[in-house]
């Protein structure tokens, strides 16, 4: 079996979980976006923390199918599995990470958004540290103008992994209580000291809970 047809079956696998878990969770969204219902006008980055992607796709799919919507990923191996895994929820993945294929990714992100696509990315991702923001969202708010939404999730009841970031997997029948928080502009800045002064703003706009 090939390292792509592999990926394919455990993202197919995975995307059914996924569904039948959701399918039992009592989720409510909270839109200080204004985005629901709105039209797909403008361009947004989704930001959210890496352990709590479990929700993001139905989020999309179930609240705002009317927004194209693409996900920048990890250029690894694990990476193509939640590529294949993004495609069951129709979302285009990017390929590429800070470490990995970075400046592909930046164009590649900014090509999407012209075309008329949302862009997700977690920002303490693909191997934190966890809840620390990296520069890809301001980098890319600031070459495209587009407005970054910052997305908490909370689980009342949840599976915690091992792994880096603490990945969160909510309990069938939980309460899921996702924040759309107000769509935050990103400035030019003209050093790094006020291009940091961005992101720990919006890192601290995310929060950690």
């Amino acid at each position: 079996m090939t390292a792509e047809k592999k990926a394919r079956l455990i993202a197919t696998a995975g995307a059914w979980i996924v569904r039948l878990i959701v399918a039992t969770l009592r989720i409510r969204v909270q839109d200080e976006a204004g985005v629901l219902g709105a039209p797909s006008e403008p361009r947004l980055i989704w930001v959210f923390w890496h352990n709590r992607l479990f929700v993001i796709p139905h989020l999309l799919n179930h609240y705002l199918p009317h927004r194209p919507g693409s996900a920048l990923t990890s250029a690894s191996k694990d990476g193509e599995i939640v590529a294949a895994f993004l495609q069951r929820f129709h979302i285009h993945p990017i390929r590429g990470s800070s470490s990995r294929r970075g400046a592909a990714a930046l164009l590649e992100m900014m090509r999407f958004i012209a075309q008329g696509y949302d862009v997700a990315i977690t920002p303490d991702g693909p191997r934190g540290p966890r809840y620390r923001l990296n520069a890809g969202p301001i980098a890319l708010a600031q070459k495209t103008g587009a407005l970054v939404m910052p997305i908490r999730v909370q689980y009342s009841r949840f599976w915690q992994l091992k792994s880096w970031d603490a990945f969160r997997i909510p309990k069938p029948f939980a309460r899921v209580h996702i924040t759309l928080l107000p769509l935050h502009p990103v400035p030019p800045t003209q050093d790094e000291t006020a291009f940091e002064a961005e992101r720990a703003r919006l890192e601290n706009i995310m929060g950690t809970d």
